[in-house]
């Protein structure tokens, strides 16, 4: 699926978040995010892509965890719920992707499934080369407009350069 947006065209500016489920720097980015969402509302288009990362056991269940929140309607309530409990996450494994399921009242049999099927394996594969081809070294990263931010170094001042970039992009679709 191709990022750019043709000129005159009413999609909305898209945000990639590269992010990773058992990562602590994803989880401080929870803020940001929200108050991106919260501002823009349908007007810019965040993607989730997955980065999981090998020094996190649980990294690559939990993408296949989200993508099947993805399939089932809820997939940032889903991220969201998740990355504000990484400690349980660590301690517990896959049965607690599986439990955030039910508390979010998905259907969990489908997640134990899908974890188990391993469906959604060739999505999160896709993510992690595709980010690896563009340079991405860790969580969370950012793409917008063709500019890569990191934030796995520092959340300082992302949120604002995304706005920056996203107004500019919004002004620039409006001619």
């Amino acid at each position: 699926m191709s990022d750019s947006t043709p000129a005159g065209s009413s999609a909305p500016p898209l945000l990639d978040v590269w992010c990773e489920l058992q990562c602590p720097d994803c989880r401080t980015a929870l803020a940001d995010l929200r108050a991106l969402r919260e501002r823009y509302g349908d007007k810019l288009e965040l993607r989730l892509r997955h980065f999981p990362l090998e020094r996190h056991k649980y990294a690559f269940a939990a993408a296949q965890a989200a993508e099947e929140a993805a399939m089932q309607g809820q997939a940032w309530t889903y991220v969201e719920a998740v990355l504000e409990r990484v400690a349980e996450l660590e301690a517990q494994g896959e049965p607690f992707l599986v439990q955030v399921a039910r508390e979010l009242g998905l259907n969990a049999e489908e997640f134990d499934t899908a974890l188990i099927d391993g469906r959604h394996i060739l999505m999160v594969d896709s993510d992690h080369a595709e980010g690896k081809a563009i340079g991405i070294t860790g969580t969370p990263t950012y793409v917008i407009g063709g500019e890569r931010l990191d934030g796995g170094t520092s959340q300082e001042g992302l949120r604002e350069r995304i706005e920056e970039i996203a107004d500019r992009l919004l002004a620039d679709g409006k001619d």
